[in-house]
């Protein structure tokens, strides 16, 4: 699979560009087929740049990013950014910072994150159109990398959340 472009906004925070939409209704998302989507990754392991951190995507990734009650809850706009990160998950957690740890407290999940939940902050932009055509201009999100450290020792990828877009003013890009 091709690597997608990751550029430096003018804060200096990098940003993986989403090369389109792919899913593109926003009142209906279909999670079924983003789920699908996201099958190509499973057994994928990806570093994080800045902490050396080796990130899993296990089987588990895919439902828990369509179906999850933060998934469940968000609409509109949102609901399309999230979708189409999908095809930038890759890059997404290569770009990610600002790691914290927090401790496991919910008993449902003491296998999966026996040694805690980790999260990270990324950055995705989606294009913006002008009558079906691609304008050259992208609208810029920042994202949660939820991530689970299970007692196996791997750290697992469990779902992307609290997604909002940036700036007003458009990333504009040269191609």
């Amino acid at each position: 699979m091709d690597k997608l472009d990751i550029v430096t906004d003018e804060s200096g925070n990098k940003v993986v560009l989403l090369p389109e939409i792919i899913f593109s209704n926003k009142q209906n998302i279909n999670w079924d087929d983003v789920e699908d989507y996201l099958g190509k990754y499973v057994g994928e392991l990806i570093e994080i740049a800045e902490t050396r951190d080796i990130i899993y995507i296990g089987n588990k990734f895919p439902d828990e990013y369509g179906g999850s009650s933060y998934t469940r809850k968000t609409k509109g706009a949102r609901a399309k950014a999230k979708a189409n990160a999908a095809q930038g998950i890759r890059e997404m957690v290569e770009i990610a910072t600002d790691k914290v740890y927090r401790e496991n407290h919910k008993e449902k999940h003491s296998e999966d994150a026996h040694n805690g939940w980790f999260y990270y902050v990324t950055r995705f932009a989606i294009p913006l159109y002008d009558n079906e055509k691609k304008t050259g201009e992208y609208n810029v999100y920042s994202a949660c990398l939820v991530v689970n450290h299970a007692a196996n020792g791997k750290m697992y990828l469990y779902d992307v959340v609290d997604i909002k877009k940036e700036a007003s003013n458009p990333l504009k890009t040269i191609k």
